[in-house]
C-alpha cells in the first residue's frame, strides 16, 4: 500500500509518501512545501499544485490527512481549513480516496500514547523507518507520522 500523507498548513505543508505495512514502513519521499508569502489564492494554488504533482508522480492508493485541530488562533485555523480544502479538491480531481486521522490517533499509532508531545513523535519516527540525512521541519515529520498511522490502521489495497 502506498500512502500520500499530508500535514495541512497554510504557511508550511508537510508531505510524505510512505509505503509497505505497519510492521515495515518505508519512506519513499518527503518534503515541506513553503508557499511564498502573498495573496491567499496564490498560496492555496501552490498547496493544490504540490498535492496534484505528488499524486501524479507517486500514484498513491490513498491520501491521508490530519483532521483540523481548532487552536486558540482563529486566523491560523481558518488558513489551515482553507489549505485542507485545496488538498481535498486536488485529491478529488485526481480520484484519490482520502482518510483522516486526529492528532491523538497519530500520536497513539506512532508512540503508543495518544497524549504524547511532538518531540516524542519526532523521536519515534526514525525508530520505525529509515530516514535519509536531511534537515526536516516538524510539518514534514508530522506528514511521515500520518503515513505511518495510515499503514497501521489496516487499510486494504483498493
Amino acid at each position: 500500500m502506498r500512502i500520500l500523507a499530508i500535514d495541512p498548513g497554510y504557511d508550511r505543508l508537510g508531505i510524505a509518501v510512505v509505503e509497505g505495512n505497519a510492521s515495515r514502513p518505508t519512506l519513499v519521499w518527503s518534503d515541506c512545501i513553503l508557499p511564498e508569502k502573498g495573496a491567499r489564492e496564490e498560496r492555496l494554488s501552490c498547496v493544490s499544485k504540490a498535492v496534484t504533482s505528488a499524486i501524479k508522480k507517486y500514484s498513491p492508493d490513498i491520501l491521508a490527512i490530519e483532521t483540523l485541530f481548532f487552536s486558540v488562533n482563529k486566523k491560523t485555523a481558518i488558513g489551515v481549513a482553507e489549505a485542507r480544502g485545496a488538498i481535498l479538491a486536488a485529491a478529488g480531481n485526481e480520484s484519490v480516496s482520502v482518510v483522516e486521522y486526529s492528532p491523538q490517533q497519530i500520536k497513539n499509532a506512532v508512540t503508543g500514547n495518544g497524549g504524547a508531545d511532538k518531540a516524542a513523535v519526532a523521536r519515534m519516527i526514525p525508530k520505525l523507518l529509515v530516514l535519509t540525512e536531511k534537515k526536516r521541519f516538524d510539518d514534514e515529520l508530522d506528514a511521515i507520522a500520518i503515513g505511518i498511522t495510515a499503514l497501521a490502521s489496516g487499510l486494504s489495497r483498493k
